[in-house]
């Protein structure tokens, strides 16, 4: 990628391209590390601490482009990355793990999170659909929203980490890595991604135009899987090794993380990088979110993971890929 980019000058379009083909290597070291986390503490602390290092660079790329004036771009990539977490990833974690069993009480009340989360983006999302959905009254509105969400994820995140600890008694494998090994190999892979990701979406714009695709169709969907496929394929490829619990906990906490927790983190520090960005999402996004989490809820209230399962909901995700390419941008 660094020498498409540096020594032969490739095109936007090819940036883009050599920046989705770099994440595949990184995706299968992410997956190892949190496996190997995982070992000491258990699939449900595993998967926070995944989804917690692969939103950071997520965070940090969005509100870069908040900064650059992308308001439409950042609430569409945050809203494909809840959906195709949910959906597409879960899915992918079922179907590569087979049958098994999952938490159910950590994912219930996870997916519960998302599913609040979108009641809430409702209240400044409804007031924008009439005017400028980006006016400063409607930032007005979405601070104290903001702020709601942040208090509730931080509650319930931290008595979920305390059922998890208190539930784990195993001890880790003779072959595992030690803690801190795994910890800063999942946060050199989670530096790399952010890099990676850095160019992938400076190479967007000449990407899109040269297909033709909305803006708000490359963000919900390209960009929100390309800028987390290495976090994606760390969920499959340790369901694929027999693992489906921490696969769908990576799965459902990275989507609970994102709706929770990076959405109104970047609306409150989007006044630092210029102007404020509220909440408003449109109504395919609100219904997209707000299916996701119902559905999601209905298929792991059983506590077990089927392969069938996991091709519904992927085929749900395709309808919401068909719903974005209908909707076009603003």
């Amino acid at each position: 990628m660094l020498i498409g980019k540096y020594v032969l000058h490739a095109s936007g379009a090819t940036e883009f391209v050599l920046a989705c083909a770099a994440l595949a290597p990184l995706a299968f070291l992410i997956g190892e590390a949190t496996e190997q986390v995982a070992e000491h503490t258990g699939p449900g602390i595993g998967g926070f601490v995944n989804a917690s290092f692969g939103n950071a660079p997520e965070l940090i790329i969005t509100l870069l482009a908040v900064g650059s004036g992308l308001p439409n771009v950042v609430r569409g990539s945050l809203v494909g990355s809840v959906v195709s977490n949910a959906l597409l990833v879960l899915g992918g974690a079922m179907i590569a793990g087979g049958n098994g069993r999952i938490d159910r009480r950590s994912l219930l009340l996870q997916i519960s999170m998302v599913g609040a989360a979108v009641c809430v983006f409702a209240v400044p999302s409804v007031a924008g659909w009439h005017g400028d959905p980006d006016r400063h009254t409607l930032y007005l509105v979405t601070i104290p929203v903001a702020a709601i969400l942040l208090a509730i994820y931080v509650t319930l995140t931290v008595r979920n980490l305390r059922a998890h600890r208190a539930a784990h008694t195993t001890e880790a494998s003779d072959e595992a890595w030690s803690l801190r090994r795994a910890i800063l190999a999942l946060a050199g892979a989670t530096v790399a991604t952010a890099l990676v990701s850095e160019v992938l979406v400076g190479s967007l714009e000449a990407f899109r135009t040269s297909l033709g695709l909305s803006e708000f169709f490359v963000a919900a969907v390209i960009v929100a899987l390309v800028g987390n496929a290495a976090e994606h394929g760390g969920a499959v490829v340790v369901a694929l090794r027999g693992n489906p619990s921490l696969g769908a906990e990576i799965a459902i906490s990275s989507a609970a993380q994102v709706a929770v927790f990076v959405v109104p983190a970047i609306a409150l520090l989007s006044w630092t990088v210029g102007r404020g960005l509220p909440l408003a999402f449109r109504p395919v996004e609100l219904i997209t979110m707000g299916g996701a989490a119902l559905v999601v809820a209905a298929i792991v209230a059983d506590g077990r993971s089927k392969r069938w399962e996991g091709f519904l909901l992927v085929s749900f995700y395709a309808a919401a890929v068909v719903a974005y390419a209908l909707a076009g941008d603003r």
